[in-house]
């Protein structure tokens, strides 16, 4: 068994980011500029645009923050996204979901300029992404691809279960993983809480990824030995040996599967740092697209 070091991959890959754009700032260009807008005050959520925000800082990028009362009316949400899609100064816009339940996903999601969708969740990307053409590539599943990358993992002829069909994780992973591609070629089956004899299909599976929501779901009695596991599970549950009275867990039960497969990736340090270093990746390419358009 060997783990898939999400944390280690992604700061090799976010130094390339900061010096690449090191270079750009000393050509006396502006730097990639991401924006971010939180609803409400969600913990995880403030966590994890905390944690883009200072990647931003890091990268030597700038950010901006928006944040919004978790009771404010769709139409101000909408009208903040249409602010920012007018922004000259602004190459990547991101939502941090979930919002409210009173504001539709789709509507605010719909809104953002596909040109600036570095979460890769417009109808545009993700129509772009099914035809196989250059578009943002979802973050998690953009991570993931680099993290296999990294280590010389090709999916090609492997047959690879995707438990979880949520359109940010799940479906664009099934997508990507059975596209013709370097990083693709793989027999994909797309399965979720209604699928039938689901402990029988990963039996048969190469490559698992585990994005169903559900702490330590996939027990090791799913997995056949060898196999390859990606965990995109986080979830908090109690811990009172913890000084906080909790901890992280993924949805795999990583001690009793891990022995079994000849890859996988823990939590934390697995798909988390790489979701981010797919985002920066995607607000660079996004600063690049928009130094290229024509005045």
């Amino acid at each position: 068994m060997q783990i898939l070091d999400g944390a280690g991959v992604s700061e090799q890959i976010l130094q390339g980011i900061r010096v690449e754009t090191a270079g750009l700032l000393q050509q006396g260009n502006r730097a990639p500029h991401l924006a971010a807008i939180l609803v409400g005050d969600n913990p995880a959520s403030q966590v994890y645009v905390g944690s883009k925000v200072r990647t931003c800082e890091s990268l030597g990028f700038s950010s901006t923050l928006l944040r919004l009362p978790a009771d404010v009316p769709e139409e101000k949400l909408l009208e903040a996204v249409r602010g920012l899609n007018e922004d000259a100064r602004v190459d990547g816009i991101l939502v941090q979901l979930p919002l409210p339940k009173h504001i539709s996903e789709a509507v605010i999601i719909h809104a953002i300029d596909p040109r600036k969708d570095v979460d890769g969740f417009h109808p545009v990307s993700q129509g772009k992404m099914l035809l196989s053409e250059p578009t943002f590539l979802p973050a998690t599943p953009y991570g993931i691809l680099l993290l296999l990358q990294h280590y010389g993992i090709s999916p090609a002829g492997m047959h690879a279960v995707v438990i979880g069909r949520s359109h940010i994780v799940g479906t664009p992973m099934s997508v990507l993983l059975s596209r013709n591609a370097a990083s693709g070629n793989a027999t994909v089956t797309l399965t979720h809480s209604r699928t039938k004899d689901l402990k029988a299909l990963c039996l048969q599976a190469d490559l698992i990824v585990a994005a169903i929501g559900q702490p330590r779901f996939l027990k090791e009695d799913m997995v056949r030995e060898g196999a390859i596991v990606i965990d995109v599970g986080i979830n908090r549950i109690p811990d009172a040996t913890r000084k906080s009275g909790s901890r992280l867990v993924g949805d795999v039960d990583f001690d009793s599967v891990a022995p079994k497969c000849s890859w996988i990736t823990p939590v934390p340090k697995g798909v988390g740092p790489m979701t981010i270093c797919g985002l920066m990746k995607n607000t660079l390419q996004a600063w690049k697209q928009a130094q290229s358009k024509p005045e």
